[in-house]
């Protein structure tokens, strides 16, 4: 019987899923249950049998979710399964591993300790990732866990890349310190683009640009991160969505004395995760697509949005290219690196000095596959990867499990 792994993704008031067939790497269900604990939840699912579809749910907690998505897996009519040991392990998508987990890990009652730890780091994620874990359990007793750290493929930094320049005790006692994020991500990517190049990816360079509404950069030499982008929390780096990215810091306390509003609690932290970035500047939508729209209707502000965000990726790939001394391959991915062509050409426009040369005609082509969109002249290769956080989960799940 060929080894089917559960990955499941708990967010704040969501869990999504993925059932996977590994030997294929096939995907034999997914869908997400949203606004847990409401009055009215939803829960979006396909599989194998089933084409999509979105029903209203009744869904009070997490574990009712993974509750309701079991009995979707077991049902006669449209489930996978027959029976729950069908399913080999459970990956779990963990925002924050902090500086306890630097690698996957099968998931323990002393592991589950050292994850309580790490709630301060990640309050919106955390607590709901573990909430997940414990259903699991419930739902499943039996079936172990793995749990797949978006920091750990970023824990290969030096430290004088991760560190910030603030007194040491900050970094001793508060661990405050650069950790980067979308790791699942990046490494799903930077193996796919070392296959593609038809070299090993211990033998090349990358930057790998991982654009949707959040957004990360990341330096990678011989398969081992020296750089990204984001940093204590996911607000560092480059424009966002609803994220304003880097900002001189002195511009806080300036806010707090102009506008006492936001000394009020959560007030200046949703100001700088909510409300900044593309529907901050634009005023019309955290969403790439509709900022194109508008853009190309005149609106000056979606326009200069749009501008922004090309810019400040596009210093990072500078920057990065200069640390690597030289890159092999750029790679775009996630919502907007897969999809918008504008976002890719504005962004590798004027980077022929670092042989970075973006065939418009390529670039310009709709498709879902990983493909090269570098002229032929180019130096660089520049990619579109469509990133598979899901799948890369399931395999690391599956090499924690045969591991032990």
């Amino acid at each position: 019987m060929d080894m089917k792994i559960l990955v499941v993704n708990c967010g704040s008031s969501s869990v999504k899923y993925s059932l996977f067939e590994i030997r294929n790497e096939k995907k034999l269900a997914c869908g997400i249950v949203e606004c847990i604990g409401s009055t009215k939840a939803f829960y979006t699912k396909q599989s194998q049998k089933v084409k999509k579809q979105k029903e209203v749910v009744k869904v009070l907690n997490h574990t009712e979710a993974v509750e309701l998505i079991i009995k979707e897996l077991l049902n006669k009519n449209s489930g996978v399964i027959s029976d729950i040991n069908e399913i080999a392990v459970v990956g779990h998508r963990i925002v924050h591993g902090g500086d306890k987990f630097h690698k996957s890990v099968l998931v323990t009652e002393e592991v589950k300790q050292d994850l309580k730890d790490c709630f301060l780091l990640a309050p919106l994620h955390m607590p709901a990732h573990y909430a997940g874990i414990e259903a699991v359990e419930k739902m499943l007793p039996g079936v172990p866990s793995v749990l797949v750290f978006d920091t750990a493929f970023h824990q290969t930094m030096q430290n004088y890349a991760y560190m910030y320049a603030l007194p040491y005790e900050f970094f001793e006692k508060n661990h405050i310190r650069r950790y980067g994020f979308h790791g699942t991500s990046h490494d799903y990517v930077s193996q796919r683009a070392a296959e593609m190049l038809g070299r090993p990816l211990s033998k090349i360079k990358l930057i790998t640009a991982h654009l949707g509404n959040g957004s990360s950069i990341t330096a990678i030499d011989n398969g081992k991160v020296v750089d990204t982008s984001m940093g204590f929390t996911p607000l560092e780096g480059v424009m966002m969505g609803t994220r304003c990215g880097n900002i001189d810091p002195a511009i806080l306390p300036y806010i707090l004395d102009k506008y006492p509003q936001y000394k009020e609690e959560d007030a200046l932290n949703k100001l700088l995760n909510k409300k900044s970035g593309l529907i901050g500047i634009s005023g019309v939508s955290a969403d790439m697509r509709d900022i194109l729209i508008a853009r190309a209707s005149g609106n000056k502000r979606a326009s200069l949005a749009f501008e922004m965000l090309c810019y400040s990726v596009k210093k990072y790939i500078c920057a990065y290219f200069g640390i690597l001394n030289g890159v092999d391959a750029l790679v775009f991915t996630a919502g907007i690196g897969e999809h918008s062509s504008p976002v890719r050409e504005n962004v590798c426009k004027n980077l022929s000095a670092l042989g970075i040369e973006i065939d418009l005609e390529e670039n310009a082509k709709a498709s879902d596959k990983e493909r090269v969109i570098s002229t032929k002249s180019s130096k660089v290769k520049i990619m579109v990867i469509p990133t598979n956080e899901e799948l890369m989960i399931a395999k690391e799940s599956k090499v924690v499990l045969t591991s032990i």
